[in-house]
């Protein structure tokens, strides 16, 4: 028996690296999923249906179930064709795992129209859609009376919760997901739904080719020598939010090798007011640069 005995679990983007590390990490704890991946390069380009069948037959073989997903969650018909698998296949859903994603780095001035609308739709729209529909059945199984006791777990970034040069479209998104992360936390709850996300920090395609990390994630030379960027690490905190007893949530998650870290969200802090008259602009200047000052 497995923590996640019998839930049914949608991975996205579970062909490589993090998702793989997901979707077997729930299938070993008794889960059983829907492995989807496009098969894309780590720019986007191309598909290709190995990956996802690659780790369906690592499950099946384990003793698990699964099944593979190939459509693209950030088109409409493909977000809802994948909640369809869910609940045709075996029967329901109870967790979505949105994690699918890819980079297309460039600095702000040399970056292109279609790099930041390829980056914010895979990550954005792609965490959405595949949540509206999942939302959609939550909704109804709640309405007509059963018991629901689900979890969508987001996929955030560092980049877009503390910023990262050379990745506006990438960080942009990924800081839209928190926010969209704790928003569906506040309208599913009614429905039974958690909804937390996660900032990881592990060896990926997406990592290996950010600018100041390539060598920072590589494996360490010692074997024996505890391996904080392996993306394994991050796969039992996301297991954890996805079980039914799981307190928390509207919130995110900093995962990194032994270490998980909750994020304080956005807070109000310094603050100046000019005893209930419209501030000037000279007022203004001579009042911000002390009172509005970090502490």
């Amino acid at each position: 028996m497995g923590i996640c005995d019998g839930r049914i679990v949608i991975v996205t983007g579970a062909g490589r690296g993090i998702g793989r590390e997901h979707a077997l990490a729930f299938a070993a704890e008794g889960a059983r999923v829907v492995v989807n991946d496009l098969g894309t390069t780590g720019d986007g380009q191309g598909r290709d249906e190995g990956p996802a069948d690659e780790v369906v037959a690592a499950i099946r073989a384990a003793g698990g179930e699964a099944i593979a997903h190939f459509g693209d969650i950030a088109d409409w018909e493909g977000a809802r064709s994948l909640v369809a698998t869910a609940l045709n296949t075996f029967g329901g859903l109870d967790v979505l795992v949105n994690n699918a994603g890819f980079v297309r780095d460039r600095m702000l001035f040399t970056s292109g129209e279609d790099e930041w609308d390829a980056v914010i739709r895979v990550h954005l729209k792609g965490h959405f859609a595949p949540t509206r529909f999942a939302a959609a059945y939550w909704r109804e199984q709640s309405k007509a009376g059963k018991e629901v006791n689900a979890a969508i777990i987001n996929t955030s970034s560092t980049s877009g919760l503390l910023g990262n040069p050379g990745q506006a479209n990438y960080g942009a998104a990924k800081s839209g997901i928190a926010t969209f992360s704790q928003i569906v936390a506040m309208e599913l709850k009614r429905y039974g739904v958690r909804s937390n996300a996660i900032a990881p920090a592990a060896r990926t395609r997406m990592t290996e080719s950010t600018p100041g990390l390539s060598d920072v994630v590589k494996k360490p030379e010692d074997a024996a020598k505890f391996d904080v960027w392996n993306p394994a690490n991050v796969s039992p905190m996301v297991a954890y939010l996805a079980t039914a007893d799981c307190p928390f949530s509207g919130e995110a998650f900093l995962v990194q090798g032994d270490t998980v870290q909750r994020f304080q969200p956005w807070t109000l802090s310094e603050k100046i007011t000019n005893n209930e008259e419209r501030w000037t602009v000279a007022q203004l200047q001579a009042a911000a640069p002390t009172g509005l000052a970090r502490a």
